[in-house]
């Protein structure tokens, strides 16, 4: 079996985010705040504006799609952090190490604009999620949200998770 490559999408493959975002919709409609057919409708100039919003990657092997993440803004207030959010892998490419990649491109890209830290939003009560995080290093902090989308591995609220990029890895952030 061929490696694991994952790749930043520019501007010109709006197309290709727009297939494996619409497969992620598709394939797990619960771990989305969009709908696929809400997106689905949406035409070109919404799909290339969201191409510049973020930076996209796509893990690929072999040319296959096989998973995407985004990597974007947190907020104004916070130009050294980052955010990993959009996490999707195929379902039959789960538990080969693809979300393992792209959370590494994610920390990668992140790092090389200049952010300090990546935060990544996950369910309270998502063991899996917070186990995945904590393997590369993500810790949880003591900021909370609700849910924006209420599925039976998650509870009613998500933990910000944030990974240092620069100096100490091993402190635990307390807040965002």
């Amino acid at each position: 079996m061929s490696d694991i490559t994952v790749r930043t999408l520019g501007a010109e493959e709006w197309e290709q985010y727009r297939s494996m975002r619409l497969t992620a919709l598709r394939e797990s409609p619960e771990a989305f705040v969009a709908s696929h057919d809400e997106e689905e409708a949406e035409p070109e100039d919404f799909w290339r504006a969201r191409m510049e919003r973020s930076t996209r990657l796509l893990a690929e092997r072999d040319g296959e799609p096989l998973g995407i993440a985004s990597v974007g803004d947190v907020d104004e207030d916070r130009p050294d952090h980052a955010q990993l959010f959009g996490l999707f892998v195929t379902p039959e490419a789960r538990g080969t190490g693809v979300a393992a990649a792209l959370v590494r491109a994610a920390s990668r890209v992140a790092a090389e604009d200049g952010r300090r830290q990546l935060l990544y939003w996950v369910g309270t009560d998502n063991g899996r999620a917070v186990a995945f995080a904590s393997s590369f290093g993500f810790r949880p902090t003591e900021s909370r949200r609700p849910m924006r989308v209420v599925s039976e591995d998650d509870g009613e609220e998500e933990v910000a998770m944030t990974l240092s990029l620069a100096g100490d890895r091993g402190g635990i952030p307390t807040a965002i």
